[in-house]
């Protein structure tokens, strides 16, 4: 009997350590698994290099540039695009990984955007390195500028704050004051059309706002698609 009851023990305290094990083991497994789980955030996802974001959305550093951001930095109006990482390259167009979100530039904490069927400005921000005599010169308030964009055609034009603010539409005959402005700072724009623009910029009448014109050009000289103000108050187009 002695024996006996030596086995049971040793067979229930086997019994006892085997659980242990399994209950001390268990709480690792799902941490491993949400670990493995966890995907990765696609900072240059594909809608970029389609259309029509392919040439209305200017991508993020490090991307592999699409085609508006390759016109933009010819022109002189953006650093030269960065070459993008191993990693980026590895996961393929842009870094594209599988379900990853579209990431459109953040809008800027002090824009405030009005719309009114009379006229329009946009307002935006990004390094440019003008070689031109400036088109129009503003007083800055405080190093920041109001911009109103008032678009005296018959067309929608497309603009956007390069680094701030998606691509937005301005609709013919109609306006839009973006404020708070801090300079430097781009804004860029195109008739949804395909034709040209003859844009005009003059300090407004209101302290630290600049106007912007949008008129129908009858010729490709003729048409802007940019415009820069410089921390000086110096606004150049292109």
């Amino acid at each position: 009997m002695n024996m006996k009851s030596q086995t049971f023990r040793k067979s229930a305290e086997l019994l006892g350590a085997i659980c242990s094990g399994l209950l001390i083991s268990m709480p690792a497994i799902p941490q491993v698994l949400a670990q493995e789980s966890t995907p990765k955030i696609n900072p240059c996802p594909r809608i970029f290099y389609e259309e029509p974001h392919n040439n209305r959305v200017v991508v993020p550093q490090g991307c592999p540039p699409n085609a508006l951001t390759q016109k933009l930095a010819a022109q002189g109006l953006l650093p030269t695009p960065a070459t993008p990482s191993q990693e980026q390259t590895r996961l393929g167009v842009g870094g594209e990984a599988p379900d990853s979100g579209v990431r459109l530039p953040r809008p800027a904490p002090g824009d405030q955007t009005q719309q009114s069927p009379s006229g329009a400005v946009p307002n935006g921000q990004q390094l440019l390195q003008p070689r031109q005599a400036p088109n129009a010169t503003i007083a800055l308030a405080n190093g920041t500028v109001n911009i109103r964009l008032v678009n005296d055609t018959a067309a929608n034009v497309t603009y956007q704050v390069i680094g701030d603010t998606a691509p937005r539409s301005l609709r013919g005959k109609y306006n839009v004051t973006l404020q708070g402005l801090r300079a430097p700072v781009t804004v860029t724009f195109e008739r949804e059309d395909g034709g040209q623009l003859i844009v005009t910029p003059q300090a407004s009448s209101e302290t630290g706002t600049l106007e912007v014109t949008f008129k129908e050009a009858t010729s490709a000289a003729q048409g802007r698609s940019a415009m820069r103000i410089e921390s000086n108050g110096s606004v150049f187009l292109n």
